[in-house]
């Protein structure tokens, strides 16, 4: 990801990206890849979501207590500002871990 500082890492595990620096930042898990829990569209989560500053309410938190998440159905959900600004959070975060 473009937005993601030098040091941060890519890895797929369960043939889905996840991406990390220090921890773990995001995960894209389509629901073509099975044990993702997800039936359609693609989810985008946080792996330390419930630490992230979210005031718009965005991302949904299901049963997980730490990872919160975003499942996108269609092209035109998509909120590049939302995501830019919790991905620069969640970056600050890890930063700081």
């Amino acid at each position: 990801m473009d937005n993601l500082p030098s040091y941060c890492q890519e890895k797929i595990s369960y043939n889905v990206p996840y991406f990390y620096g220090k921890r773990g930042i995001c995960i894209i898990w389509p629901a073509s890849i099975p044990r993702g829990g997800i039936k359609e569209g693609v989810l985008l989560g946080f792996w330390q979501g419930y630490r992230l500053p979210d005031e718009d309410k965005y991302l949904d938190h299901g049963t997980n207590k730490k990872i919160f998440y975003k499942i996108y159905r269609s092209p035109e959900e998509i909120d590049e500002t939302a995501i830019q600004k919790l991905l620069q959070a969640a970056i600050a975060l890890d930063q700081s871990l």
